[in-house]
């Protein structure tokens, strides 16, 4: 689940380095939805979405997925996760008319935006590294923010404007690893 960049792209890696994978090919297919149509369809042999942050709650888009799907559940495993305020490079804190990503990520960051961004839009985007590109390739406007991770802003060319913008300091997401029922 998820763009480049994404969280879920780092449990991915995560899982792969831990479990010795030697040939894995990562496939970024945004949704939950996407993941379990590709494994139910043998486009994909392994799938790996969030299920529930500690903070954030349980990931709608993927109870919904998981309720549609056929799949057994290989493994489940959490990573620490530090949502970052990205923006195209130069732009400022006072220029920042809108702050989208996924929902998750605003829930995570829910207490910060009210503190810090009273004033300011904020708006779901599909998933936090499509924010983060879809922001670098100019469809989102340049005065918009995107909540994401350091890897996007690094993989997209943004500058990190804040760190660690979760409200609680210990942010772990838990993850589902799919496979087909055998």
């Amino acid at each position: 689940m998820g763009a480049e960049g994404s969280f879920s792209e780092e449990a991915a890696r995560t899982y792969i380095e831990k479990e010795n994978i030697a040939d894995a090919e990562l496939a970024y297919l945004i949704s939950a939805e996407n993941v379990l149509s590709g494994l139910e369809r043998g486009e994909i042999d392994l799938g790996i979405f969030p299920i529930e942050n500690s903070n954030g709650g349980i990931v709608i888009e993927a109870v919904y997925a998981m309720a549609k799907h056929r799949f057994q559940v290989k493994k489940m495993f959490e990573i620490d996760v530090h949502q970052n305020l990205l923006v195209m490079p130069g732009v400022n804190a006072d220029q920042i008319t809108k702050i989208t990503s996924h929902d998750q990520a605003l829930k995570q960051c829910r207490m910060y935006l009210k503190r810090k961004w009273p004033g300011v839009d904020v708006e779901e985007y599909a998933d936090t590294a499509k924010a983060a590109k879809d922001l670098s390739e100019g469809t989102l406007a340049p005065t918009t923010a995107v909540i994401a991770s350091r890897m996007a802003a690094e993989i997209y060319g943004l500058d990190i404007l804040e760190e660690s913008i979760q409200d609680l300091k210990f942010n772990y997401t838990s993850f589902v690893v799919a496979e087909p029922i055998q």
